[in-house]
């Protein structure tokens, strides 16, 4: 197992970082691309990314070191972004993010010691999952939503790049 608590926080903690320097400052239309109907966009993305902090990972951590397997942690709903309207900036939701992604991970820090990731907990659709496993999906997470915005965006220029897309794995 490849599992080092240190190293996931040093990948979670640039998380923020790296997007904001990736996407502040871009025009609307990259900011608002997508790869067709039922995908999601860097701000959807985003949105995304802070009702995680807020209900996801640190909830469910908790969850598992207060009642083990006793019962199941709650439910995430991976698309309760798309349910709320908000028309915020997305200056205002790197704030945010990087807010709460501070505070998570000041709260990780406090609640989780090496002898803590064997624990086990209960997921509603999974079953046993241990702490280490809930952790690693955390920065796995952040990795595939990063992966999901820069794909995204490449996707917007698909039809522009002529024959160079047969050399540009992103757009395969």
């Amino acid at each position: 197992m490849n599992f080092n608590l240190q190293e996931a926080i040093e990948v979670l903690e640039r998380t923020p970082g790296t997007l904001e320097q990736f996407l502040f400052g871009l025009s609307i239309d990259w900011l608002q691309c997508d790869e067709g109907e039922g995908t999601w966009n860097p701000m959807e993305v985003m949105a995304h990314l802070i009702e995680g902090e807020k209900y996801n990972w640190i909830p469910r951590l908790e969850h598992v070191l207060e009642v083990g397997e006793s019962s199941p942690f709650p439910e995430f709903d991976r698309f309760s972004h798309l349910h709320k309207e908000t028309e915020t900036s997305l200056e205002k939701m790197f704030a945010q993010f990087k807010m709460l992604r501070t505070e998570n991970l000041q709260r990780l820090k406090k609640l989780v010691q090496p002898s803590h990731l064997d624990l086990t907990g209960s997921h509603p659709a999974f079953g046993v999952v241990r702490i280490r496993e809930l952790i690693s999906t955390w920065v796995v997470h952040d990795l595939t939503h990063i992966s999901q915005i820069v794909r995204v965006m490449a996707e917007r220029y698909r039809n522009d790049v002529g024959p160079w897309q047969a050399y540009l794995g992103i757009l395969k």
